[in-house]
């Protein structure tokens, strides 16, 4: 049983492997697979929505289209932070109820695009029965450091998306 989890890991960590956007959020970088990024833009008047979860920070009008923007900070439950000229807002393309969805994620600053092999990326470490990381691909270690490579799609919950594809 043991060997057919191993492998069974590692074919999920050989198709993690790729591309990722990184970025930091409150001192810790961060990575979402390049091909779910539609675009980064700098920050932008956002329409606070009445009655929306604590996490979507508003609506923005992109090219004519209401996008719903989430504040990552606020999602992982991290302290805000001031506006910086660093600040930035990716927009994402997430699954939604019929097809896909974009959506905007408030993040303190975007770092690079890195290729991230499948040996240097870690399983998700298992942080007790409590804390759901299903959101979480992997650990990337990178130049003696670690990258925390997200699941976009994972990191709302279908209920979640469902309140941002309304308020959009």
């Amino acid at each position: 049983m043991a060997t057919t989890s191993n492998s069974h890991e590692a074919a999920t960590l050989r198709a993690n492997e790729g591309k990722y956007l990184t970025f930091s959020l409150a001192g810790e970088q961060y990575g979402i697979g390049i091909l779910k990024v539609r675009e980064i833009i700098g920050m932008m008047p956002i329409t606070p929505v009445p009655l929306a979860p604590p996490f979507l920070k508003g609506v923005i009008n992109l090219r004519g289209k209401v996008i719903p923007v989430v504040d990552l900070r606020r999602k992982f439950e991290m302290p805000e932070a001031d506006v910086t000229e660093r600040t930035c807002i990716i927009v994402v393309q997430v699954k939604g109820s019929p097809d896909r969805i974009s959506m905007g994620i408030v993040v303190d600053a975007v770092s690079e695009v890195l290729n991230i092999k499948a040996s240097d990326i870690e399983p998700t470490p298992t942080l007790g029965s409590n804390l759901n990381t299903d959101y979480i691909l992997g650990i990337g270690k990178m130049d003696g450091g670690i990258k925390i490579l997200l699941d976009i799609d994972r990191v709302l919950s279908r209920e979640e998306i469902m309140a941002l594809e309304q308020a959009a």
